[in-house]
């Protein structure tokens, strides 16, 4: 039978070896935090399987937010044959067009490659003028039999045999037939709001009505008045 002091020094033996030390305890402590998150993974993998992937996009600012005060610095956004089409904006909202390539997203909405352009911008935006040349016609642009804004013709001096003619938007006043404009420099018109009568496929792509001015170049033959 040990004395009594080496049952004393036996059980502060026993006592120190049942109690853990503050380093196991941090370590515990680790171990079940990591635990956790690991069980919070799988349970959302587990549990997440059968929903469909949700992707974040990052989409294009209101047009409203890009309203030019100023002429648009010249830059060819299309081209027909040897024809070059300016940006008919000061400021690129969203431009759709057929097809194509270069530092703009093209997106497709109907058809084929088409001769075509939208250029999104809101309601109010100054549009200028695509190319150099004269204007031959400032007609009412007919929706759904209504007259909304104006259909301007211009002869473009690089390429007489077509036409290029701007519809959604509102001819501006001082504007004749006859006169003589500029790419890039002479104001044609304002941008007007035509979400009101019609659903804009420009829409699809923006966050906004999908307001815009269109561009469409054509032979002289085929332009109706």
């Amino acid at each position: 039978m040990p004395a009594p002091s080496d049952r004393a020094a036996l059980v502060r033996r026993a006592r120190k070896r049942s109690r853990p030390t503050p380093h196991r305890y941090r370590r515990l402590a680790v171990l079940v935090v990591v635990a956790g998150a690991l069980l919070g993974s799988l349970l959302v993998t587990a549990f997440g399987q059968g929903a469909p992937e949700i992707v974040p996009q990052t989409l294009p600012p209101p047009a409203s937010r890009l309203l030019p005060a100023a002429p648009p610095t010249p830059m060819t956004v299309a081209l027909h044959g040897g024809l070059r089409i300016q940006l008919p904006l000061a400021r690129l909202a969203h431009k759709i067009f057929g097809g194509g390539h270069g530092h703009f997203v093209y997106y497709q909405l109907n058809g084929g490659e088409t001769d075509v352009l939208d250029v999104g911008a809101a309601p109010g935006t100054d549009v200028y003028a695509p190319v150099d040349g004269t204007i031959t016609g400032i007609s009412d642009f007919i929706l759904n039999g209504q007259a909304f804004g104006s259909r301007i013709d211009i002869q473009p001096s690089a390429a007489p045999s077509l036409v290029v003619s701007l519809t959604q938007l509102s001819a501006d006043p001082a504007l004749t037939v006859g006169s003589t404009i500029a790419a890039s420099s002479t104001k044609i018109g304002r941008v007007i709001d035509l979400s009101v009568v019609e659903k804009q496929a420009l829409a699809r792509f923006t966050q906004d009505a999908g307001n815009h001015v269109a561009l469409e170049v054509r032979t002289a033959a085929t332009v109706t008045p």
